[in-house]
């Protein structure tokens, strides 16, 4: 067996309006569907599904610590340009949301933050394709001024 692309991510939410405006609104991402039966919403990046939301209502426990194992963060390619990069920080603080870390990756450029329930989001642009011939250069990171 051999895993032939990541498919999708199912990310647990408190509240379904809440994060749909944060998913849908905010990030730009196309409704694909509902579940007529569960709390879950689909968000389509071009395939069927690319992120589902699943609601597990305000009494669920708290987002686990930072340190814990589990899923650190989502990543998003927003573009190609740091301009896209801007543009998008710009939205994101006159939504409210605050970017807590700008990275250069060499092979991106990204904005790090939290959707309404605290995972982790990294919207990034395309960088230097050295990664190709350097395949180290993907474990890079310093912090960028934006």
């Amino acid at each position: 067996m051999k895993v032939k692309e990541l498919g999708h991510a199912v990310i647990k939410v408190k509240n379904m309006e809440r994060s749909e405006a944060f998913y849908g609104d905010i990030l730009g991402m196309k409704l694909a569907a509902r579940h007529e039966q569960m709390p879950m919403t689909f968000y389509t990046l071009g395939n069927h599904h690319d992120l589902a939301l699943l609601e597990v209502g305000e009494d669920g426990p708290e987002t686990a610590d930072p340190k814990a194992p589990g899923l650190y963060h989502l990543a998003f390619c927003i573009g190609d340009t740091l301009d896209e990069l801007r543009d998008a920080r710009d939205e994101l603080e006159a939504a409210g949301v605050k970017v807590f870390a700008t990275i250069d990756h060499v092979v991106s450029k990204s904005l790090y933050l939290n959707d309404p329930d605290g995972n982790g989001v990294e919207l990034y642009v395309d960088g230097s394709d050295v990664w190709k011939t350097d395949p180290q250069q993907v474990a890079q990171g310093e912090p960028m001024k934006l």
